[in-house]
């Protein structure tokens, strides 16, 4: 790939970025808010499994809340963009806080599966999308600034970064405290920090420039692009789901339950490394083009997880495949500038969260079907199989990815126009 490395002359960096008016009163808040979103999954698993003694039930009912996550997602995402993000965000983790205590209280009174399948589907449907959020705010900052590559590659960074801290809390609080733990200070992080993120209303994007603008809402999956890019980000989301499962399978298979989370942890530190780094380089070479050798990389990667015995095995090709994972999320999030006008960017982000929250839902029950049925580690198989699927769809669909000189979307049906810059 034909690279340069950055410097001031090539386009600002990671320090002008932080030196923004402002940001920071959105992004503290916001990285508070989105922590628990790490914990969420793999608090589930280890507190159903507990309770169940099986991980595909354990699979099954985190899959629910992903499942759930992922199709009401960009209604959130709509709604915010149509309503403000306060109006949506503060119910939201109200519910999510209130279903997250109803799920650990079934849980731990041995309920029927159903009941936790019940309780599941509020818990997932009211995630707070505060990913997409910052990165809307981002867009109200920056607007048409050389930084909006470096602020994609810095919003990445901040996700793995949780993905490293919340595996890791999530899975010492559950097996060093008690196995309901996890879920219980997942559910009250993000009622906090929720409501920290809902009070920095200055930096919310406005919803009255959207009234009186002359263009239709429409929704962002009707773009050709956004709709391979969400095929392509439910690859990855079976890279997280199948990696959760099968490491805390694995870890429980070598009698070291604890060490889940720090197999885990390399993994998203991988990942986050690999953001840092392409954040700093200067791409000479399109982003259509980087999105496929990137994920190429990645399937390729992935390939050869079934394979480790080994902790240290493991731990290696788990470092390679987080970082292999950092690229295709900020290509893609990247490429979103140019396909989606701005009244549905937060919509479009919301779509891509929820395809990788759907991608770990499927793989989350498949993985956990697979440990139960046939050997350890054959949860390792979902990853290789959902990359390579994914990857064939974005290699033969990949010319919907292109956009006009200008930045000018495509799509037919959402009307060509300058979008704001958010990512």
């Amino acid at each position: 790939m034909a690279s340069t490395v950055t410097s001031k002359s090539s386009r600002p960096g990671y320090g002008q970025l932080l030196r923004t008016r402002g940001a920071w009163t959105f992004l503290l808040p916001g990285f508070a808010a989105r922590q628990p979103f790490a914990m969420l999954t793999l608090s589930i698993v280890l507190l159903v499994q507990h309770t169940t003694g099986s991980y595909g039930a354990a699979g099954a009912v985190a899959a629910a809340t992903g499942v759930s996550m992922a199709l009401f997602a960009p209604y959130s995402g709509r709604l915010a963009d149509r309503h403000g993000q306060r109006a949506v965000l503060l119910p939201g983790v109200l519910v999510h806080a209130v279903a997250g205590v109803s799920l650990t209280a079934l849980a731990l009174a041995h309920a029927p599966l159903w009941a936790l399948f019940a309780a599941a589907v509020p818990t997932g449907a009211s995630v707070p999308q505060i990913g997409p959020m910052v990165r809307a705010r981002w867009g109200v900052k920056l607007q048409d600034s050389p930084l909006m590559t470096t602020a994609a590659a810095f919003e990445s960074v901040t996700d793995e970064l949780t993905f490293v801290v919340g595996p890791l809390l999530a899975t010492a609080l559950c097996t060093a405290v008690d196995p309901a733990a996890g879920l219980l200070a997942e559910a009250t992080l993000t009622l906090v920090g929720g409501v920290l993120f809902a009070a920095q209303k200055s930096t919310q994007p406005s919803v009255a420039a959207h009234k009186h603008a002359h263009v239709e809402h429409v929704s962002a999956l009707r773009v050709p692009g956004v709709r391979v890019l969400i095929a392509t980000f439910l690859g990855i989301g079976s890279v997280f789901g199948g990696m959760q499962v099968s490491l805390a399978a694995f870890s429980q298979s070598i009698g070291e339950p604890g060490l889940n989370g720090v197999l885990y942890g390399i993994f998203a530190a991988g990942n986050m490394l690999s953001g840092v780094v392409c954040g700093a380089v200067a791409w000479k070479t399109a982003p259509q083009r980087r999105l496929v050798i990137g994920y190429t990389a990645l399937a390729v990667a992935a390939s050869g997880l079934w394979t480790a015995h080994s902790v240290l095995v493991l731990a290696g090709l788990g470092l390679l495949v987080g970082m292999c994972i950092a690229p295709s999320l900020i290509t893609g999030y990247t490429l979103v500038e140019g396909l989606v006008p701005a009244g549905a960017r937060t919509e479009a982000f919301t779509w891509l969260s929820g395809a990788v929250a759907l991608g770990q839902a499927a793989a989350v029950t498949v993985a956990g079907q697979l440990e139960d049925r046939l050997w350890d580690g054959a949860g390792f198989l979902v990853p290789t199989a959902g990359t390579v699927l994914a990857l064939a769809t974005l290699v033969s669909l990949r010319s919907r990815l292109t956009t006009r000189p200008g930045g000018r979307t495509v799509a037919r049906g959402v009307g060509h126009r300058v979008p704001l810059s958010v990512d």
